[in-house]
């Protein structure tokens, strides 16, 4: 079994029909965060929720990947909207050429760049995709689900995709699993 990290521990499983025909059964975690409640001092990328994450605004991917950092796992928010990696809400950067490399065999099989999962985390050999999705409003979309299919179909193992639905508490609580 993967280890996650405490708040990501997965509480369920996701069942997803692919493209190819087969379903998959993904791990599925369902953690709490609180809305910022402050000004908030970035582009919001049309709207998109902002989260209080230990006193910080962050969109739920990145408290996703801070999550899995405090955790000792390396990793990026894959921006895809704005076509780069991310590890804060203006801090881009670049990945080592190795991880780079699977993105990309990834999205040549799937027959486009978008759909990329939204966090893309490794630690030693391991790696995890997280897919964000808030629960009640997201669902996924086709590229995505192309996207799932391919790094299936290349040998990443379903236990390497974690589906991240996330909630708002209404509680002070930061973050915890419900």
């Amino acid at each position: 079994m993967r280890e996650f990290p405490q708040d990501l521990i997965p509480t369920g499983e996701e069942t997803v029909s692919l493209p190819s025909g087969s379903v998959v059964h993904l791990p599925k975690a369902t953690p709490l965060f609180r809305s910022w409640q402050h000004d908030i001092p970035f582009d919001t990328y049309g709207k998109k929720a902002v989260l209080d994450f230990r006193g910080e605004p962050l969109f739920a991917e990145l408290a996703i990947l801070r999550l899995f950092a405090e955790d000792g796992w390396s990793g990026v928010w894959v921006d895809t909207y704005r076509r780069c990696f991310r590890v804060g809400v203006t801090e881009r950067v670049e990945i080592p050429e190795p991880k780079l490399q699977l993105l990309e065999q990834i999205s040549t099989v799937a027959g486009a760049r978008g759909g990329c999962f939204d966090v893309f985390t490794w630690r030693a050999e391991e790696i995890i995709f997280a897919e964000s999705k808030r629960a009640g409003r997201d669902r996924f979309r086709s590229s995505q689900l192309r996207w799932l299919d391919a790094a299936l179909q290349l040998g990443l193992p379903a236990t390497s995709i974690l589906v991240v639905e996330w909630s708002l508490a209404e509680e002070p609580n930061v973050c915890r699993s419900r």
